[in-house]
């Protein structure tokens, strides 16, 4: 029987996609709006619905001016649960770009009983009569219109992989960097699915069943749920690796473990190259010592450390990383120089460092924690810290040293700076201790412990003032170096 049965009439509500207990008035379903292509999902959320297109009066009883919303659950979505918005209605026979989109197809209709039930179905499909479409582990669910006003439950089931099986896909995806990149991209590779696992199915693994009282293999709504998963499939693997039983967050979790403990016990395997020494006995005998050998030169630079992944419960992945940037560098320049750059640093000296370690010019969200983290830890404030940053980058220690500590200059370099700003045709600027402020009050210089004078800048009126430029032996020069002579 393939046409709707006009005796099964009941009262004008349906069960719940999700929830059988809960009923809805019952009513013909239209796709939302259109969304980007069928290479992109769209995310979960409620269709919208409205007149169904392409359906004739004949064989379709008007509806009220009220349309009641989709009979999809979006919001009861998780890890193994995912809710698509119906696909807008097309013109064309092709539902799937990618291949194992067209092997869908392929395993729908090569298992099909009756090819005239395929071509209405791929037409309903076309015309958008399939509502949202739920997919959870071993099933698809949708309701599809057909030439009744109230729509049909339908259902696609799929056999789940067992734990043998997840294991050997894992084994092959982690086997080359590419699998996991090509999935990250949406993409499924060919040597991925024929690893020896049964994830793509084939003629008879499709199991529809439909509250409609056609029994044919499949009926047309049950095909047409099948032509738009193809779709659904085209656009994201992981949809096909949902049906066969694992989200796509536990996936890349597993792969991620598996990549990580691959790549520690390769590097256990091959273990530390053997150095270049010589014998103890030759060593201790009564005879003339051979030279020991050259020592081994150090590394241009500092390795970059491992990637850390989040894990619940443990540590921030960002500060390990952050911690062991910053003792890759300090060994470096031990191994390179023979001393701890910063050995000798107080603790907010030390934090200053960190915080201008960290690249990038804007102050990003992770940059934030950062100045937050360590300004807390400080006593300052993030404020005070991103100033001392700016010191620390403008002279390094003894930038920072200008900003916070001034002093008493003997005679000498300071006493003669005023004329020579004064023989540049600038102001008379108003000294005080190792300060030299212009009249205005926007621009400031600095003479530093080690004779270089730094250059400061404020809001006329405000004693607000932040390092700029670059530190230089003449005043003059490093008021230069600022950019802003015609100010002056």
């Amino acid at each position: 029987m393939d046409a709707d049965d006009p005796g099964r009439r009941g009262p004008d509500l349906v069960a719940h996609a999700d929830d059988p207990a809960t009923v809805v008035p019952a009513s013909g379903v239209s796709p939302a709006p259109d969304y980007a292509s069928p290479r992109h999902s769209a995310p979960p959320g409620p269709a919208a619905v409205g007149p169904t297109p392409g359906v004739t009066p004949a064989s379709y009883t008007p509806r009220s001016s009220r349309s009641p919303r989709s009979m999809a659950a979006p919001t009861r979505d998780h890890e193994l649960r995912r809710t698509f918005p119906p696909f807008p209605p097309r013109d064309g026979d092709r539902f799937a770009e990618s291949w194992w989109g067209n092997a869908w197809v392929g395993a729908l209709e090569q298992g099909a009983l009756d090819v005239k039930r395929l071509e209405r179905g791929r037409g309903y499909a076309g015309q958008g009569h399939v509502d949202a479409i739920t997919v959870t582990p071993g099933l698809v669910l949708a309701y599809v219109q057909g030439s009744r006003p109230r729509p049909y439950r339908v259902q696609v089931r799929l056999r789940t992989l067992d734990d043998t099986d997840w294991d050997r896909f894992l084994e092959a995806a982690a086997d080359r960097p590419g699998h996991i990149a090509a999935l990250l991209d949406k993409e499924m590779p060919r040597s991925l699915a024929e690893c020896g696992v049964p994830l793509l199915p084939g003629p008879g693994d499709l199991e529809p069943r439909c509250s409609c009282p056609d029994r044919g293999h499949p009926c047309k709504h049950a095909a047409a749920l099948c032509y738009q998963t193809a779709r659904l499939l085209d656009a994201d693997p992981f949809v096909l690796l949902l049906l066969r039983g694992r989200g796509e967050r536990d996936l890349l979790d597993a792969l991620s473990r598996l990549s990580a403990t691959r790549a520690a016990r390769a590097a256990q395997d091959r273990g530390p190259a053997p150095l270049p020494g010589v014998r103890a006995a030759e060593v201790l005998a009564s005879r003339a010592l051979r030279p020991l050998p050259a020592p081994l030169p150090p590394l241009p630079h500092p390795e970059q450390p491992p990637a850390y992944p989040a894990a619940p419960g443990g540590p921030d992945p960002f500060a390990l990383d952050q911690l062991a940037t910053d003792a890759a560098a300090r060994a470096h320049a031990l191994l390179s120089t023979g001393r701890d750059p910063v050995g000798q640093l107080t603790f907010w000296q030390d934090a200053v460092r960190l915080a201008a370690a960290r690249p990038g010019a804007g102050l990003t969200a992770g940059t934030r924690a950062l100045y937050s983290s360590l300004a807390s830890a400080a006593g300052r404030t993030p404020p005070e810290l991103a100033r001392a940053v700016a010191a620390w980058r403008q002279g390094g220690l003894e930038g920072l040293a200008v900003l916070e500590e001034p002093w008493d200059p003997p005679a000498g370099r300071f006493d003669r700076a005023r004329p020579l700003l004064l023989a540049a045709d600038l102001p008379a600027f108003r000294p005080w201790r190792n300060h030299l402020t212009h009249p205005q009050g926007h621009v400031q210089l600095r003479l530093g412990r080690d004779g270089l004078w730094y250059a400061y800048e404020s809001e006329p009126g405000h004693d607000d003032w932040w390092p700029r430029g670059t530190p230089d032996l003449d005043p003059v020069g490093a008021l230069t170096g600022l950019g802003l002579p015609s100010d002056l």
